[in-house]
């Protein structure tokens, strides 16, 4: 039999945050893995639909086809929707409802568990669209057990519903490191990286102020990154000390520089759905400090040094201890790569692949039970 499926390429009209990074990785990967099988009745014929005046990257397996004048929740929901054959695959928390058989990730729920960090019409829109959505459609993939035990928690889906298909690293070893002239100026043995901008889950705030602190003993924070103001409530920020430095979206290349020639990446977030920062700095080869919160025991396990996100006089510890003590820091080192290797798009694209062909009669489920951490 011909087996038809569709991406649901919305994302490639969004801005690159992670859960777009996800789901443009898996379709890479996807379209590797179905380069290397052998056309036959078995393999399944995946077509990437997206909106008007889109990227879209360059696919061998997977065919693209740009449809209908329109954007949005409104093309995802239509025009997407009317030209589905077969399966639907949408990678980025929403898809449309009429789509019953479709695999949908949703990533996280923090709109319920952090719904200060988020506007109020994305929070209705959010809470009415995911439980519909998770009863509707055959399978639900997500990036972590913990966001599955969330879903479960919250009454997104059921629990056979859910697989657990997490992201990946080798993206990373694309970017090739290269400072700008405002990277340079802020990169340093004596720099913390934070990923993350002000919206309120990520906790930035916890580390812009230790600001004073951290000054005294000769460190200085570096920001990256911002908030979408129609999504984001961001809180107000401080005028910081002299010591803090907000780069905004930087590059590639620029991040890889930076985490590679830094002290530490710290993230302190409330809540995570997986937390693809710490995993990419892990992978270049840069320590992590990190919350004890939510996925992340569960994605960095025991190569990061932990901290409560309500305790500034353990992040000071922590980075005393990185800073201090050399040997620590090239043990992180050195497990952040092993621990990051662990995460391959290949492997996870693969995990689609297998659910495709349960929803397609060709294989029994066998999904490993949702937990709260993996080994």
């Amino acid at each position: 039999m011909e087996r038809s499926w569709t991406i649901n390429g919305r994302f490639l009209a969004q801005p690159l945050t992670g859960v777009q990074r996800y789901a443009l990785e898996i379709t890479r990967a996807l379209d590797e893995l179905l380069v290397a099988v052998p056309a036959s009745g078995d393999r399944p014929r995946v077509e990437l639909l997206v909106p008007p005046d889109t990227e879209i990257p360059p696919l061998k397996a997977i065919s693209s086809r740009v449809v209908a004048p329109m954007r949005g929740h409104l093309w995802e929901q239509t025009a997407l929707a009317a030209r589905v054959r077969g399966g639907l695959l949408s990678f980025c928390n929403t898809g449309p409802l009429s789509i019953r058989k479709q695999i949908l990730c949703i990533h996280d729920v923090n709109t319920r568990t952090y719904p200060q960090s988020y506007s109020l019409p994305f929070r209705l829109l959010y809470g009415t669209l995911l439980p519909v959505l998770g009863r509707t459609v055959a399978t639900v993939a997500t990036v972590s057990h913990y966001s599955a035990g969330e879903l479960i928690r919250y009454r997104i889906c059921r629990p056979e519903k859910i697989v657990v298909i997490p992201n990946g690293h080798e993206h990373t070893a694309s970017w090739t490191p290269a400072h700008s002239q405002r990277t340079r100026e802020v990169a340093g043995p004596d720099t913390i990286v934070v990923i993350g901008s002000a919206i309120p889950h990520k906790n930035t705030r916890l580390i812009i102020g230790m600001a004073e602190r951290l000054a005294a003993v000769g460190l200085r924070i570096a920001v990256v990154g911002m908030s979408d103001a129609r999504v984001f409530k961001a809180t107000r920020r401080q005028v910081p000390a002299g010591n803090v430095v907000w780069l905004g979206r930087l590059s590639d290349q620029e991040l890889a520089a930076l985490l590679q020639d830094c002290l530490c990446l710290a993230f302190p977030s409330f809540t995570e759905g997986f937390g693809l920062p710490p995993l990419e700095a892990m992978a270049a080869g840069c320590p992590v400090v990190v919350s004890n919160r939510a996925s992340l025991p569960e994605i960095c396990a025991g190569a990061a040094l932990y901290a409560s996100p309500d305790d500034a006089e353990a992040w000071f510890d922590r980075f005393m201890r990185v800073r201090n003590m050399p040997a620590l820091r090239e043990t992180m080192i050195r497990r952040g790569r092993v621990r990051a290797s662990n995460y391959q798009w290949k492997v996870s694209a693969g995990r689609y692949l297998e659910a495709m062909a349960v929803l397609d009669g060709l294989s029994t489920a066998s999904r490993e039970p949702v937990r709260s951490a993996i080994g």
